[in-house]
């Protein structure tokens, strides 16, 4: 309802888009590529001005403001009296659209909303798994695609099997312990057990095209190996001890005093002086050193 001064005005809007083209299903949906009218009527105004709002998330945009299309739409949306054309919608066009009439003065105002969802079939999902796990630790796989809209759901199988999302209530799944997020696809095992060995592939649908499956990926319950680890810690500590036993050896032999001595050895100067003119009858020496 428009509310003026003692007057109350009625504000009509279709209560979903019109698709101009095959018809919207009862939630709003259109199919990608498709053109859609978004109508809104309305009557009881002078000189209406007619603005359209869109708002996905946080996000807030204007497509229409004072009876003209905005820029960042102007090039695929037309405006008439009786709503807005989209020539064509893609993902990004999934949101809320909210018509707002006023007149010249202010004094009349209304405004209604509507749900737009466009659908895109989801694309091939990639997954991340684990080529092994280590029995008794924990394991996450994930699952994931970016094109469907409205957002996928997925389903996770192993062996061919579909995975259900409470393990126990089936016999196949009852030895694992894991939980599965369809929302996110992301499924975790807590802990990993011996049974969990299989080939993981992983499915999204969203309700719209032909659900997707990723490709098969094989993970490994291996257990822990213990044996492995202290072998390669006596190994260490074996050649920590040749280590230590050289240097002690080295120092008990005198090596390193040997070598220091040699290296202050070499660090005494050597002074040269020329030969004297001298007479006939003297003795010659031809040189002298001073050590």
């Amino acid at each position: 309802m428009l509310r003026r001064p003692g007057l109350l005005l009625p504000l009509h809007c279709i209560s979903r888009p019109l698709l101009m083209g095959p018809p919207l299903s009862s939630s709003g949906s259109l199919a990608l590529t498709k053109a859609a009218k978004l109508s809104c009527t309305y009557s009881g105004f002078n000189s209406p001005r007619v603005e359209w709002k869109f708002a996905q998330g946080d996000t807030t945009s204007l497509v229409c403001y004072n009876n003209k299309i905005t820029a960042s739409y102007e090039d695929r949306v037309t405006f008439s009296p009786s709503g807005i054309t989209f020539h064509s919608v893609t993902r990004k066009d999934t949101g809320t659209y909210t018509c707002m009439v006023s007149d010249d003065g202010g004094n009349t105002y209304g405004e209604v909303s509507i749900e737009l969802i466009v659908l895109v079939p989801p694309s091939k999902p990639t997954v991340n798994i684990p080529s092994s796990a280590t029995i008794g630790n924990r394991a996450v796989l994930t699952c994931s695609e970016k094109d469907g809209s409205p957002p996928s759901e997925y389903t996770w199988y192993r062996d061919g099997v579909l995975m259900p999302t409470e393990p126990k209530s089936n016999r196949a799944f009852s030895n694992s312990s894991y939980s599965l997020n369809q929302k996110t696809g992301e499924l975790v095992f807590d802990p990993v057990s011996a049974f969990d060995t299989g080939e993981y592939t992983c499915q999204a649908q969203n309700g719209y095209g032909t659900p997707m499956r990723s490709d098969a990926v094989r993970m490994e319950a291996t257990e822990l190996n213990v044996g492995g680890i202290v072998a390669a810690v006596l190994v260490t500590l074996i050649l920590l001890g040749f280590l230590i036993f050289g240097i002690w050896f080295a120092y008990s032999r005198g090596y390193f005093d040997r070598v220091k001595k040699g290296t202050s050895s070499s660090n005494k100067k050597v002074i040269y002086s020329q030969p004297t003119a001298r007479s006939e009858g003297e003795f010659r020496q031809t040189s002298s050193f001073l050590v």
